[in-house]
């Protein structure tokens, strides 16, 4: 009943008219390891969070973990919302430049200069589900289209044999306005007629950006930009004196050791005797998402409580 009710109101928030406040552009030096900034938000007008999370440009998933425990529906007017525009980047090749598309945040990064500028822009992904998931792997950029068609796999018409061989451009096309493909693949970075997918794992294994993202990552990305696919639930990152890490829950991958994987990038970087084990504790069972500082105060562990990263 849930899902059913969840699809019927997603639905009617596809036809409202946005206004999206793009901010998740930043220039950044070779060291540069954290974007953005944690802000916070009082709901209003009987907003939703799905209305919240696209003005802000954050998909379903982002919005929903930083607030677990606010409906998404009906927050309540007057409701605090985390508004977590706020990223450790996630590990590339020294001087890379191109995408990086992390399936268990949902999120694409794009790496490129601009007057010898280093830059990097970010947008919320929809991506593959279950039995259906997005590769991981390396790829280019092979093919650009604008208003593409559809041509439905044999596999979806099987589910779904009432669609015909081609769907044309239009709003009834899953595509949205502009497709890229990767190389090698059948799979596609493409637009949406179905905004409420992003950040949720509902595509047949390509990368869905919000209506109003794909036309500018579609201008910015030339043909032949490399493409990075990875699954990276941990990201450590230092900035200053501080110790921040950031955790996503990424169910596909069942055997993950969390602990051991963040231990494991704090020692290869020297940062782990400074680290209090009270807050690491606390970020991973947490896995909201959001970096968080874990480094020790005078090295002594501290307890925290909930409003840690506030």
């Amino acid at each position: 009943m849930n899902r059913i009710l969840f699809y019927i109101i997603s639905i009617f928030f596809i036809f409202l008219n946005f206004t999206v406040s793009f901010a998740g552009t930043f220039s950044i030096s070779k060291n540069s390891e954290i974007v953005g900034s944690l802000k916070t938000y009082f709901v209003k007008n009987k907003e939703s969070l799905i209305e919240i999370a696209r003005y802000n440009d954050l998909g379903y998933n982002e919005i929903m973990d930083a607030n677990p425990n606010l409906d998404p529906f009906v927050p309540g007017d007057g409701s605090k919302v985390i508004i977590p525009t706020f990223w450790i980047l996630p590990d590339r090749p020294a001087n890379f430049q191109g995408i990086i598309i992390n399936l268990s945040e949902m999120r694409l990064y794009y790496f490129y200069k601009k007057n010898k500028e280093q830059m990097v822009t970010t947008f919320p992904i929809g991506i593959g589900d279950e039995g259906v998931e997005t590769p991981v792997g390396r790829f280019k950029i092979s093919h650009k289209i604008v208003n593409p068609p559809w041509y439905v796999p044999e596999s979806i018409r099987k589910e779904r044999p009432e669609l015909p061989a081609v769907v044309p451009p239009g709003p009834e096309n899953p595509l949205g306005t502009h497709a890229m493909r990767l190389s090698g693949l059948s799979y596609l970075i493409h637009g949406t007629n179905r905004p409420w997918a992003v950040g949720r794992k509902v595509t047949h294994g390509c990368i869905r950006l919000y209506p109003e993202d794909i036309p500018k990552l579609f201008e910015m990305v030339p043909i032949g930009t490399e493409v990075l696919i990875v699954h990276q639930p941990v990201k450590v990152a230092k900035f200053g004196d501080d110790i921040y890490i950031e955790v996503h829950r990424d169910d596909s991958l069942a055997d993950f050791d969390y602990m051991q994987s963040v231990t494991e990038q704090l020692a290869k970087r020297g940062l782990l005797k400074y680290v209090d084990t009270f807050k690491l504790y606390f970020v991973i069972k947490q896995k909201n998402g959001i970096p968080t500082s874990v480094r020790a105060k005078n090295n002594e562990p501290q307890i925290l409580n909930q409003d840690m990263w506030l």
